[in-house]
């Protein structure tokens, strides 16, 4: 097993038995499911990422971070969904 600083570099295919493996992707699957019922419920979430990257490739900034944090942006998207639920 290849590690470099402790991260594992190659799968490992014996790591895991037959049933672990097909509990890791009932899991990966319930999970997926769950996720996607909850983005469907709550539609401000995907307002909140188009808004945050459509002002992010408006004005390129170049500290994402910075920018992300800046306290006047959800106020934006705030606004947009606001209008958004509106014209609904």
């Amino acid at each position: 097993m290849a590690t470099l600083q402790g991260c594992l570099l190659e799968s490992d295919p014996g790591a895991l038995s037959p049933a672990q493996v097909q509990q890791l992707r009932d899991f990966k699957i319930q999970t997926r499911i769950a996720n996607e019922k909850y983005l469907r419920t709550h539609k401000e979430v995907e307002l909140l990422l188009s808004g945050f990257f459509r002002e992010m490739f408006l004005k390129r900034p170049d500290n994402i971070q910075e920018f992300a944090a800046d306290p006047r942006l959800p106020n934006k998207i705030h606004m947009q969904l606001i209008k958004e639920k509106k014209a609904a």
